[in-house]
């Protein structure tokens, strides 16, 4: 495309114009004019009128300001006029099917679906460029790399996603938009006193008041609807208290290095198993004492100045920054009850674990041990990922949420890493 520019600069015209006057220059017959193998409606030339228009205009000025319009005759102009159509259906062509040269980032931005600009390309603060290795995709597929999920047989597309402790809906975002432009509905909730609820978290007594926001959307749910319940950290015991609840509204359950306990048992007992081998954890740990020094701790806030090394070890600092500013204490009492749960109840509905492998916060090994003591269906892998797959991993959580969506009922699994 760029020999097709090159007889139309104006330096080769300057230059071609001292060498031979127009009466005893010849002209060699014009090449053939090779265009791409592609059909091209009449619309599409009519179209391009204004832009030949706009060529010719220009290139007429540029010639009556170097006084060289006479040089221009009727030949050479009917060769540039057919080389600059040759230029834009060439562009055309390379633009329907992907081919124009884009560098490739190592991030890929998903703007979500209320931003003001629509159809442009983020901005990537990489600068990497494209190895000639790398394939060629469409420039499109980086900002909408996830296409929409076929639902054909997807028992449901309604995902409801459950934060950990100290966290809020907020972190759910880049997970959110994932999964709504793949053609699945969302919900992502604050629990009392976490994210945008002004409930003082000191206040909290139990573990039904904390899920309160929770247990509301299932009781509004329709008759016969189910959704796909995922928990986070602390909201792995949320979600166990909610499907002994609602087992007939619940088709699937995602626990994310989460707290998956069995009956009898208190998410206290579970953090307290690695307490003694998790220094991070045990130094990050500010306990609140709202009803005086005397009686047991009401919440338990972090030090903000460890959260990273503790939570954040694999994410960006623009993720860290947004989560120092955004979480909040953890009510302590619903910490300490025990669950009660049913083999009719909670034991019906399937369950996927999906283990954090850089996690500092529940470690790997606390993460096996749980998923020993209470088997899931199946457990998933998150290579790379630490104790916030959201921010850390989010296309690699995407994936598996997806994945786990798309299982048919009764389908049997094996472990899968990602």
């Amino acid at each position: 495309m760029g020999n097709a520019f090159r007889c139309i600069s104006p330096a080769d015209e300057n230059q071609s114009s001292k060498k031979a006057s127009p009466s005893s220059r010849s002209y060699p017959p014009p090449s053939p004019l090779t265009l791409p193998s592609t059909s091209f409606s009449t619309s599409f030339f009519n179209g391009r009128s204004s832009l030949l228009s706009s060529f010719s205009s220009k290139k007429k000025n540029k010639r009556e300001s170097s006084g060289s319009l006479d040089e221009l005759d009727d030949h050479e102009s009917s060769i540039i006029q057919e080389q600059a159509i040759a230029a834009a259906l060439l562009f055309r062509h390379h633009q329907a099917n992907g081919s124009l040269p884009f560098i490739r980032s190592t991030s890929v931005v998903h703007p979500s679906s209320g931003s003001k600009k629509q159809g442009g390309f983020p901005r990537s603060s990489s600068t990497r460029q494209r190895s000639l290795s790398d394939p060629m995709i469409k420039p499109q597929q980086l900002v909408n790399s996830q296409q929409v999920v076929k639902m054909d047989g997807v028992e449901t597309n309604h995902f409801v996603l459950v934060h950990g402790g100290g966290f809020g809906a907020w972190c759910w975002y880049k997970t959110m938009t994932l999964l709504e432009e793949s053609g699945f509905k969302v919900d992502a909730v604050d629990l009392i006193g976490s994210g945008v609820s002004s409930f003082d978290t000191n206040s909290i007594t139990s573990l039904a008041q904390y899920v309160k926001p929770l247990t509301d959307i299932f009781d509004k749910l329709e008759d016969g609807k189910k959704v796909i319940l995922v928990g986070h950290d602390f909201g792995g015991a949320c979600i166990s208290s909610v499907m002994e609840l609602y087992p007939s509204k619940i088709a699937k359950a995602v626990f994310i290095a989460a707290a998956m306990l069995t009956s009898g048992q208190t998410a206290l007992d579970m953090f307290s198993q690695q307490m003694d081998s998790n220094d991070l954890m045990r130094q990050a740990q500010i306990f609140l004492y709202a009803n005086g020094n005397n009686s047991p701790p009401t919440a338990v806030d972090l030090d903000k100045i460890l959260l990273r090394d503790l939570f954040f070890n694999q994410s960006s600092a623009k993720d860290v920054a947004l989560a120092s500013v955004s979480m909040r204490p953890i009510p302590f009492a619903p910490v300490l009850e025990k669950l009660s749960l049913s083999d009719m109840n909670y034991g019906s509905i399937r369950r996927f674990y999906i283990k954090t492998q850089e996690d500092c916060a529940i470690t790997i090994p606390l993460q096996e041990a749980m998923i020993k003591s209470n088997p899931p269906e199946q457990v998933f892998q998150l290579k790379g990922s630490d104790h916030a797959p959201f921010f850390s991993r989010p296309q690699g959580l995407h994936k598996i949420l997806t994945e786990i969506a798309q299982i048919p009922p009764n389908q049997a699994c094996s472990s899968t890493p990602s």
